[in-house]
C-alpha cells in the first residue's frame, strides 16, 4: 500500500510563488482561487524581525474531517492517500469547507475569467464546468500519479507524474512521494530532517510535512 506525501522544506522556500502560478496553469483554477498559495509570515520585532514562507494545500489528510461531513459521499480517500473530490455527487453545500481547519476549500458559483467575460485561449482549454457549483481542493496532481502505474516510473522522481507544484520548485523546497515506501524520497528526508504538521493534534494524520531547522 502507498501513502502519497508532500515534504515541504522551509529552509529552502523563498516565497518566489511559482508553485502557485504552475498549479493555477495546471489546473486552470479561476481567479480568486488558488489550490496552492505561499503565506508570507513576519516574525520578531524590529530591528529582529524574520520572514518566513509556508506553502500550503490541501494537507490530503489520513483522517479527513471534510469527507467525515459529506452529506453525499462525494469527497473520498483513495488508497493511495489521496483526497478526491467526485464532482457528480457534490451538491455544493460547503460542509467540508467548514469542517476543513486548514481553509483549503474552494466554491465557484459562475465562470469568471482573468480578462472580462470571456476566456483566454488557456483558460478555454482548461474550463471545467463540472467544477461551477461544487467544492474544488488540490488533488496532488492525481492524474499525472495515476499515469505512473504500469509504466516504471515513480511519482516525485520522474517529473511527467510528479504534480506541477514540485516540478516547478526552483529552490527544491517541495518534495513528494511514498512515505510507506522506506526506500522513498521523502520518507528519507523525514529521517533525516526535524519536521512538523499543521494541525496534527486535531487527529487529521495530515499528508503534508514541513522540515525546520535541527539535525541534518
Amino acid at each position: 500500500m502507498s501513502r502519497y506525501v508532500m515534504v515541504v522544506d522551509l529552509r529552502r522556500c523563498i516565497g518566489c510563488q511559482t508553485c502557485t502560478a504552475a498549479c493555477k496553469q495546471a489546473n486552470g483554477t479561476p481567479p480568486g482561487v488558488q489550490w496552492r498559495r505561499v503565506v508570507d509570515i513576519e516574525s520578531g520585532i524590529y530591528p529582529d524581525v524574520r520572514r518566513s514562507f509556508v506553502p500550503v494545500s490541501c494537507m490530503h489528510c489520513g483522517e479527513p474531517p471534510c469527507m467525515d461531513v459529506c452529506p453525499t459521499k462525494a469527497t473520498f480517500k483513495r488508497d493511495d492517500g489521496l483526497v478526491r473530490i467526485d464532482y457528480e455527487l457534490c451538491i455544493g453545500c460547503a460542509y467540508c469547507a467548514v469542517a476543513c481547519p486548514y481553509q483549503q476549500r474552494f466554491r465557484v458559483l459562475r465562470p469568471t475569467f482573468a480578462y472580462g467575460a470571456e476566456p483566454s485561449p488557456a483558460e478555454a482549454a482548461l474550463f471545467d464546468p463540472a467544477r461551477l457549483g461544487v467544492s474544488t481542493k488540490c488533488t496532488f496532481c492525481s492524474d499525472r500519479v495515476d499515469a505512473a502505474r504500469g509504466t516504471g516510473r515513480t511519482p516525485g522522481i520522474d517529473p511527467e507524474v510528479t504534480p506541477a507544484c514540485v516540478n516547478s520548485c526552483i529552490s527544491g523546497a517541495l518534495h513528494f512521494g511514498d512515505r510507506d515506501d522506506p526506500q522513498s524520497n521523502v520518507s528519507s528526508l523525514l529521517r533525516d530532517n526535524e519536521y512538523f504538521r499543521m494541525h496534527e493534534e486535531l487527529g487529521t494524520d495530515p499528508g503534508t510535512y514541513y522540515l525546520v531547522e535541527g539535525r541534518q
